[in-house]
């Protein structure tokens, strides 16, 4: 579910939401820092949320910050964050539901900010709350729906989720309300986005054949003991690289 195999233009073929979302990301970074005389610092000023704006009428700063990041490791942890886990739910939801989840969640998480932190809350921008939004929809899924996700990759959401919600703790520059609202948005809005989803039809949606290469193993379920390890490995490298980049995000 979260073992990334494809090459790039295999990846790019099966989940063009996460890849044009990441692409955005990694595009308006560069276009801020590099290129800041260029219309840089006007997507910046326009675009980050700032909480006495919005209640002015600004109200495209519950969207814009979603997809704006301040620093290197910022921008890198966020899309690597959903490099690993936005393309079984883009597969599992279709393109429709995952942008609707990951737009939803995004935005409830900044209209709680703006919300709580009132007008004199500091300026705020990062993919965090979104994605913590589809951490709130596999979180309902491992509670509610076990059908669509086995105990590995249960772990797997559950390990990684408990060590973000204490690094946003930990940190002070993050987005609290933003971080605990989407993971709170994705699991409130999981019984409607997750509504006649099936395994059977996340499974044929991976059958897809793709550049001839074989994508969907009818005997996956026979090598599950196997996997498992697999999938702890996976696990402890993923946590290890988010807590080095967290890590990092402290001094840069």
């Amino acid at each position: 579910m979260f073992i990334r195999n494809e090459s790039f233009q295999s990846f790019t073929r099966s989940y063009p939401v996460v890849t044009t979302i990441i692409g955005i990301h990694f595009v308006l970074f560069l276009w801020m820092n590099l290129f800041p005389f260029l219309g840089g610092d006007f997507i910046r000023n326009q675009g980050i949320g700032i909480n006495a704006f919005i209640m002015m009428g600004e109200y495209w700063r519950l969207v814009t910050p979603i997809f704006l990041h301040v620093t290197i490791t910022h921008v890198l942890f966020n899309s690597f964050s959903l490099f690993l886990f936005g393309p079984a739910l883009e597969q599992m939801l279709g393109k429709t539901r995952f942008i609707a989840a990951y737009l939803l969640t995004g935005i409830l998480a900044n209209v709680a900010t703006l919300l709580i932190g009132g007008v004199s809350y500091l300026p705020h921008l990062g993919a965090s709350g979104a994605i913590f939004g589809l951490f709130g929809i596999y979180l309902y899924m491992v509670l509610y729906r076990k059908d669509l996700i086995d105990s590995a990759n249960a772990q797997v959401v559950m390990t990684i989720l408990i060590i973000g919600l204490i690094m946003t703790f930990v940190n002070p520059r993050i987005n609290i309300y933003a971080h605990l609202f989407g993971l709170i948005a994705g699991a409130a809005i999981g019984p409607i986005i997750l509504y006649k989803i099936s395994r059977f039809a996340y499974v044929r949606r991976q059958s897809r054949p793709d550049d001839h290469e074989v994508t969907f193993d009818p005997q996956r379920w026979q090598k599950k003991s196997r996997n498992k390890q697999l999938f702890k490995k996976i696990a402890f490298i993923s946590i290890l690289v988010l807590a080095a980049i967290a890590f990092l995000a402290r001094f840069l």
